[in-house]
């Protein structure tokens, strides 16, 4: 049986340092379960949790809300909150809370270091050497492109996608927006904003830093991915399903574009005998675009930080359905 305590109750799925859980375990009654994203079992464990820790990949719907009827937040790490049904754990009075801002730059230098590896074909030239092709004196991969110049369309201008920008005009690309809103927010770089058709047909690079929603699903599809130019690229590093995947696939198998480079797909792990991952004009990761020891500490960080100010009664950092917080009028 659980020990009776006054704490509220935690249960945490979620590789941590011991300072995180040394603070945990002094402000909360913890159980540390392994390292889990499946939701038959973290259910078990749930009954009397007050506060919930877990990744991003966890199912968080009705189904799991039932199973903590006593849960008042959901931290997870991460920007998106797909994974949760927020309008369910809104109605029941459930904090989501993610962790915005301390990853932006490193998923921005990812999508940087991938419009590099896509314009200079690097993936082409390390196979060239590997194989021993260049040993051999055989004729090397064709000359590639300067990004100097070269228009970079942004899909979705929040924080990634102002990072995006600041990196992009330092290396002296052009850049352009597109977002639900016209006027770039405070602070951001200088940019342009144009309708989504426009900065389609006219970008060298488009890169995607958007939520997954109902408006988002599939936003770039077949007609728009026709739209491109033939020389252009597509990158993702937003959620996988922005991306009609079989409609890219496609597309990059008939060079209706250059190419493209992706850190997240409609199913992941990719399967292996999923052609995506095996074209030679696709540079594919491993959902790694946070992957760095400064960034999944600090995404790890925020999100102890969120659940145990909930628990306090206290406003977290960053939430994504604040309204739970208020007092009913």
């Amino acid at each position: 049986m659980r020990r009776m305590s006054s704490q509220p109750v935690t249960v945490i799925s979620m590789p941590l340092e011991d300072e995180f859980k040394e603070r945990i375990s002094a402000e909360t009654d913890a159980t540390f379960i392994p390292v889990s994203a499946q939701q038959d079992e973290v259910i078990p464990q749930i009954a009397n949790a007050e506060g919930i820790l877990v990744s991003n990949m966890l199912k968080a719907d009705a189904t799991l809300f039932d199973a903590a009827p006593n849960l008042r937040v959901l931290s997870g790490v991460g920007v998106g909150y797909d994974n949760a049904d927020v309008v369910e754990a809104t109605r029941r009075g459930i904090a989501i809370c993610n962790t915005p801002g301390v990853l932006s730059e490193a998923v921005a230098d990812l999508t940087l270091a991938s419009i590099l590896m896509l314009s200079r074909n690097l993936l082409g030239h390390i196979e060239y050497v590997r194989s021993g092709a260049w040993s051999r004196r055989e004729p090397g991969p064709l000359l590639s492109h300067d990004i100097k110049g070269k228009l970079l369309g942004i899909v979705g201008f929040g924080r990634i996608g102002q990072e995006v920008a600041r990196r992009a005009e330092m290396l002296g690309m052009r850049t352009a927006f597109y977002d639900v809103f016209q006027d770039p927010p405070t602070g951001a770089p200088a940019t342009t904003y144009l309708p989504l058709e426009d900065l389609l047909a006219q970008a060298d690079f488009i890169t995607m830093h958007v939520d997954l929603n109902e408006t988002t699903w599939h936003m770039i599809s077949t007609p728009q991915l026709k739209l491109m130019k033939p020389s252009a690229y597509l990158i993702n590093t937003s959620r996988g399903p922005v991306i009609d995947q079989p409609a890219l696939t496609e597309a990059l198998q008939a060079d209706t574009i250059a190419g493209a480079a992706l850190d997240v797909f409609e199913v992941e792990p990719v399967a292996e005998d999923d052609p995506i991952y095996t074209l030679p004009n696709v540079i594919p990761f491993n959902h790694m675009g946070t992957a760095t020891e400064e960034t999944r500490m600090a995404m790890r960080g925020l999100a102890v930080d969120n659940m145990l100010a909930v628990l306090r009664g206290e406003t977290p950092p960053a939430i994504v359905n604040p309204e739970v917080l208020r007092p009913a009028t």
